[in-house]
């Protein structure tokens, strides 16, 4: 037979040649040589690679060009979204069990061009291991099979586009690629420089793997104004991004209002702290922070805590470590001009170096550098520099630990080194973090979610957890798509509201003054105006306060402090207090059914089934209180690891007019049952029995301060929460503006946003609220919890 060979085992033994590889002997070199150094896009399945566009240099470590890359135009993006569609059809048409066939094959093919993959991330400043990039493919490959049996009531979202940063990594990149294409959908994937190259090379190996044409496509150029233009096409159904700050708000920006969902994992600007108690092993943990701080790319950037009692053990090991230790290069020129900067600025603060060498004055390496003896608020603890240089802070409790880890505001990991089991779990809990290592770093893995807070991120990627990003209950109206409205976002919410009552008016001449639930007391508007409440006919009801800014700060003052301390209680404690609640709105059934009768003008019958609803909603919620917890996933490396999930913390909600009485309730009890404090703001055109139902709230055991009811402007109030920084996310069912606004705005500070337009809500008549939908419950309950992932290994 050709091809086989006649050698003998005897022959074989005494020349000891090696036998034929399994893997490719394709190169970076060779395949770059191919496309003849100057890669093109690549859609439906194919590279293009038009003639008058121009184009990128990608360089290497060494500043050398490698290739170049093509920039992509407004036609380029057109073809790519139509691809995508196609692509999109054909892909979910496919059985579970089809799709997962076809990324099963993509190990395989990882495996036969890892020399190809690693030498092309190598190439573009993205090392990552073929390893980990086969360990996604495998994972997601399962996920993909069971889909219709574990996610029956959730449909694929449809085009998704998946854009990254210039520093995030291939494996961030591939994060949210494969979860998409394993849920369904088809991806336009957007690199940034680091990751054009591995981008266009996975995306020919998928193709190799079997994935139809059209359902991956790559587009390079400039992140931003790609996003934007992808964003305009009416295809386009989601939209999620990685990588750094400054990047995410331009494409925030840009593409804010066209009506695609967007979500951030702004990992890459994160600052975690690496933390070492005294009952650390400290050898250990000082090989941990010289793995972790002292190479030439990181994930993300770190800050030292030590505990004052070990300060001077960790210091001089970390002396005899560092001794000798060979320069990081530099990511850029201009890094350089940034560290000195700030080491004089931290030494004009008192501020002491620990350096391997003094460093030189021009050149691309930089020795390796700790700055000892900072305070929190030094500019180089907040925002610490590029390169490898690590600030150095001091703690004496634990708990005052704990406090400088919560100190930042993001919220992506955290290290923490201790021998104390006790310890470890108490203030991995107490951490607002995303991910916790103990004894360890950098632990990743697909089966574990990475759920960024605060500032580094408002979704969630890998585990279970983060496929529901790329999928959308199928009874859930989607925002509509049109392009962006004029929206002054400087004055937006500062036009007065049509409800308003004029200075001068009788108070007797309205049957009652109604207050609004502020920090668990009745008050009125801290301004002191007021708003009128209209019947359907326009006749006058009643008065209610006009809210405003101050009274958001207050409500938010009020539920920041209560908010831990509910979330600390037991499930079984906040099931009782909703139960409770449930029971009062019980007694008070008849008159929040006449409530609703006399503001909305429904009969009294389809009323009292409002209220029949809402009692059962919060019942509902309070037997899942206890409910919903996290697992044990099983990670390949040695140890254990945990996966659970937490209150988000402080939420801000804009009801919707449809069903006033039953929306609220049934956010209420998705958002406290979960830990979560909540403040409200009722349909501006039917707050009547959001009123009502406020004094069953003060009548309730719930804490004060928990649950804040303010009626007033929907646009001004929203701005007011936007705008608060300790509102960690908005649930908003109003104007398509509001969705605009919110979208360009709440990216910094970051907010979980959740968007419905008042529109969409008007055509369904509220049936969301009414129609017992499990999808839409489960999905309530993930909008009000983050995950957090503890790594705890074994020796």
């Amino acid at each position: 037979m050709a091809g086989v060979s006649t050698k003998t085992v005897h022959d074989i033994f005494q020349t000891m040649e090696y036998g034929p590889s399994s893997t490719s002997t394709a190169t970076a070199q060779s395949w770059l040589e191919k496309h003849s150094r100057t890669l093109g896009f690549f859609i439906d399945g194919k590279f293009s690679h038009p003639a008058d566009r121009q184009t990128q240099d990608v360089i290497d470590s060494k500043a050398e060009v490698v290739c170049s890359a093509v920039c992509a135009q407004a036609e380029d993006v057109a073809s790519a979204v139509s691809s995508a569609a196609a692509g999109f059809k054909t892909w979910s048409q496919l059985s579970c069990y089809q799709r997962a066939k076809v990324l099963l094959k993509l190990p395989g093919v990882l495996q036969r061009h890892s020399q190809c993959v690693s030498e092309v991330c190598e190439l573009s400043q993205s090392s990552t291991s073929p390893s980990v990039l086969i360990r996604l493919a495998q994972y997601y490959a399962s996920w993909a099979q069971l889909r219709d049996t574990r996610m029956s009531e959730w449909s694929p979202q449809g085009v998704v586009t998946v854009v990254v940063s210039d520093d995030c990594s291939v494996y961030f990149l591939l994060l949210k690629v494969l979860p998409a294409l394993a849920m369904g959908n088809a991806v336009i994937v957007v690199p940034g420089k680091t990751t054009a190259l591995p981008g266009l090379l996975l995306a020919q190996l998928f193709m190799e793997a079997g994935m139809p044409a059209g359902v991956l496509n790559v587009l390079t150029g400039s992140e931003a104004s790609l996003a934007a233009k992808v964003a305009q096409n009416p295809q386009v159904n989601y939209l999620t991004f990685s990588g750094c700050r400054q990047t995410g708000e331009a494409v925030a920006k840009a593409a804010a209002g066209w009506g695609v969902p967007m979500t951030f994992s702004l990992s890459s600007s994160s600052v975690c702290p690496f933390i070492i108690f005294e009952s650390a092993d400290l050898d250990s943990a000082v090989d941990g922070v010289i793995e972790l701080a002292f190479k030439k790319k990181r994930d993300f950037q770190w800050v030292l805590c030590v505990q004052e009692s070990v300060l001077d053990s960790v210091v001089a090991r970390l002396k005899i470590r560092m001794a000798g230790m060979k320069g990081v290069p530099l990511a850029s020129d201009p890094d350089r001009s940034i560290i000195d900067a700030a080491i004089q600025e931290a030494q004009q603060q008192g501020a002491t170096l620990i350096q391997s060498w003094p460093p030189a004055s021009t050149g691309g390496l930089y020795p390796p550098t700790v700055l000892c003896g900072l305070a929190p608020s030094c500019e180089s603890v907040i925002s610490p520099p590029p390169g490898p240089v690590l600030p150095l802070i001091t703690f004496r409790s634990s708990a005052e630990g704990v406090t400088l880890g919560n100190h930042s505001p993001h919220g992506q990991a955290a290290s923490i080194w201790t021998e104390d089991l006790t310890l470890a779990l108490e203030s991995a809990k107490s951490l607002c973090v995303g991910s916790v290592w103990v004894n360890c770093h950098s632990v990743m893995d697909p089966a574990l979610p990475l759920c960024g807070r605060r500032d580094s991120g408002n979704c969630t990627d890998g585990g279970r957890e983060g496929l529901y990003q790329f999928l959308r209950p199928s009874l859930s109206p989607s925002l509509p798509r049109s392009s962006p409205s004029s929206v002054n976002y400087a004055d937006f919410g500062s036009a007065p509201s049509k409800f308003m009552i004029p200075e001068v008016f009788d108070p007797s001449s309205v049957p009652r003054f109604y207050s609004q639930l502020v920090g668990g007391q009745m008050r009125k508007a801290d301004s002191g105006s007021s708003r009128s409440v209209l019947a359907p006919g326009g006749a006058v009801l009643a008065h209610c306060p006009d809210g405003g800014r101050k009274d958001v700060r207050n409500a938010v003052e009020a539920a920041n402090k209560v908010q831990p301390g509910w979330m600390k209680k037991s499930p079984a404690a906040r099931s009782q207090s909703l139960y409770s609640l449930a029971d009062s709105l019980e007694k008070r059934r008849q008159d929040l059914a006449v409530s609703i009768q006399t503001q909305t003008g429904i009969p009294l019958e389809e009323a009292e089934k409002e209220v029949e609803l809402s009692i059962s909603k919060l019942s509902d919620w309070a037997a899942r209180c206890d409910k919903e917890q996290g697992g044990t996933p099983f990670p390949p490396q040695s140890g254990s690891a945990l996966s659970t999930p937490e209150a988000l913390g402080v939420l801000g909600v804009i009801l919707p007019n449809s069903k006033p009485l039953l929306s609220l309730v049934s956010v209420l009890g998705a958002a406290v049952a979960m830990g979560n404090a909540i403040i409200m703001v009722p349909s501006e055109k039917y707050p009547l029995p959001a009123l009502q139902f406020s004094q069953v709230l003060q009548a309730s055991d719930l804490p004060g301060g928990l649950v804040s009811i303010i009626t007033g402007g929907r646009d001004q109030l929203t701005q007011a929460l936007a705008n608060h920084s300790v509102i960690q996310g908005i649930w908003y069912w109003g104007s398509k503006e509001g969705c605009q606004f919110l979208q360009y705005c709440c990216v910094s500070p970051l907010k979980r946003l959740w968007l419905h337009c008042e529109e969409e809500e008007e055509k369904e008549a509220g049936k969301i609220w009414t129609d017992l939908n499990p999808s839409f419950q489960e999905e309530l309950w993930r909008k009000a919890v983050v995950w957090k992932s503890i790594w705890i290994p074994t020796a």
